[in-house]
C-alpha cells in the first residue's frame, strides 16, 4: 500500500517557538513509519520555512541552521515546493504532494487560523480545529464573548487597546480599569499563548507596567479579576456529537501564577493527573469543557482550562488551547493516557478525522 504523504509543521514565529519544536519531536516519534511518508517543515522565528531532513534535529533546534527551503503554496496543483541551492548558487526545485498536514505550531501564526486558512486554500486536509475556531479561541477576548453567550462562569474583565497604554492615554486608562476592577488583577495579551506577557498587578504601578508589557505582545489586552483557585485542565477530543472529555488534571504552579517561566523553566511546578476534587465538580468541569469546545466549533483536540475557586468550589472558565502542548510536562497527553488513549492511538484518530472533514 502506498504511504500517505504527511507534512508536520513546527517552530513558528510566536513566543512558543521552542515549545513547538519539542511538541513536534514528540508527535514525530509516534507516527507510523509504515503508513506515513513524513516531510518535516520547520518555520524559524524570523518566518523562514525550511525542509528538515533529520528528525533528530527538531527538539534541539539545530535544524534552524539548514538552507533547504520548503514552500507551501495555495496552488492546489503544486502543494509543496522544495528549493535547494548548490555551492555555485544554482537553484533546483522539487515538487511534493501533501496528502495531510499536521500543524504542531503553538501561538500566533500557527494556532490562530492563519496556517489553517492556507491549508484550506491549498485543499489539504489538516489536523485540528478549523480556521474560524482557531482564530476565535486564540483571541481570549472573543472567547470570553462566546463563554458569556452560553452562560459559562468566567473571570470578569475589561478590554484595553494597546494605544491606550501610551503615556498620553495611560492615566485615563488606569482610572477606567480601576473603576471596574479591584486589585489584585491579571493583565493578559488577548492573543499571546503559553502565559507569555501575563502579569499580576497588586497596585497602580504594577498595573501600568503590566499594561505596557502586554501591549508589546498584542493590540488587545484583557484585564481580569483575580480568581483565587486551583488551576484545573481538561482534555477534549473529537467533534460534534462525538466529542469526548477526559478526566481532569491540576496545575500546581511554583510561582504566584502559572506564567511561561513557571510552566517550562521551574522544575517545582507540578502537573497532577486525577487530583483530589469532588466528583460533582469533575463532572461539571468536563461538561463545561465540552460546551465551550462545541460553542467555539472545536474539532480534533483542545485543552480547556478552568479555576476551581477556593472557598466556594465555583467552576470558572479560563481559556481554551486548540493545539495543546506535547512536551514531557504537558497535561493533554497525560490526561488522554490516563483515560486509556495512547498518543499513538489518538494521533492516528486525529489524522483520520482530518480526512473525514475534508471528504
Amino acid at each position: 500500500m502506498e504511504k500517505l504523504r504527511l507534512a508536520l509543521f513546527f517552530g513558528g514565529m510566536s513566543s512558543e517557538h521552542d515549545v513547538s519544536c519539542v511538541s513536534a519531536a514528540t508527535v514525530a516519534g509516534v507516527l507510523d513509519s509504515e503508513k506515513y511518508d513524513v516531510t518535516y517543515i520547520g518555520i524559524t522565528k524570523e518566518g523562514k520555512w525550511l525542509l528538515v531532513e533529520d528528525v533528530n534535529t527538531i527538539a534541539d533546534r539545530s535544524w534552524e541552521n539548514g538552507n533547504v527551503s520548503a514552500i507551501l503554496t495555495p496552488d492546489t496543483s503544486h502543494n509543496l515546493v522544495i528549493k535547494r541551492v548548490s555551492e555555485n548558487g544554482e537553484a533546483s526545485f522539487e515538487e511534493r504532494k501533501v496528502d495531510i498536514a499536521f500543524p504542531m505550531l503553538h501561538g500566533l501564526f500557527g494556532e490562530d487560523g492563519t496556517i489553517q486558512g492556507l491549508f484550506e486554500m491549498a485543499h489539504i486536509p489538516y489536523v485540528g480545529c478549523g480556521h474560524l475556531a482557531s482564530a476565535i479561541t486564540m483571541d481570549k477576548f472573543f472567547t470570553k464573548v462566546i463563554a458569556d453567550s452560553i452562560g459559562v462562569a468566567q473571570a470578569d474583565y475589561v478590554g484595553v487597546r494597546s494605544y491606550e497604554t501610551a503615556d498620553s492615554y495611560i492615566d485615563e486608562t488606569v482610572k477606567r480599569v480601576e473603576a471596574k476592577r479591584e486589585y489584585p488583577m491579571f493583565i493578559k495579551p488577548s492573543c499571546a499563548g503559553s502565559s507569555v506577557g501575563i502579569t499580576k498587578a497588586h497596585d497602580r504601578d504594577e498595573l501600568i507596567k503590566g499594561l505596557k508589557l502586554a501591549a508589546q505582545h498584542d493590540s488587545k489586552i484583557l484585564v481580569e479579576e483575580s480568581i483565587d483557585g486551583r488551576e484545573i485542565e481538561c482534555a477534549v477530543f473529537g467533534y460534534g456529537d462525538n466529542t469526548y472529555a477526559t478526566g481532569v488534571g491540576e496545575i500546581v504552579a511554583a510561582a504566584e501564577f502559572y506564567d511561561f517561566d513557571a510552566k517550562y523553566n521551574n522544575a517545582d511546578s507540578l502537573t497532577v493527573v486525577d487530583p483530589d476534587i469532588p466528583e460533582d465538580k469533575r463532572e461539571e468541569i468536563r461538561k463545561k469543557a465540552v460546551e465551550i469546545y462545541r460553542a467555539c466549533d472545536g474539532f480534533g483536540f483542545s485543552r480547556v482550562d478552568f479555576f476551581l475557586e477556593k472557598g466556594t468550589d465555583r467552576v470558572v472558565f479560563n481559556e481554551i488551547n486548540t493545539i495543546p502542548g506535547h512536551t514531557a510536562i504537558s497535561m493533554y497527553p497525560m490526561l488522554m493516557e490516563k483515560a486509556g488513549h495512547t498518543m499513538k492511538e489518538y494521533v492516528e484518530e486525529l489524522i483520520q478525522m482530518a480526512f473525514q472533514r475534508h471528504a
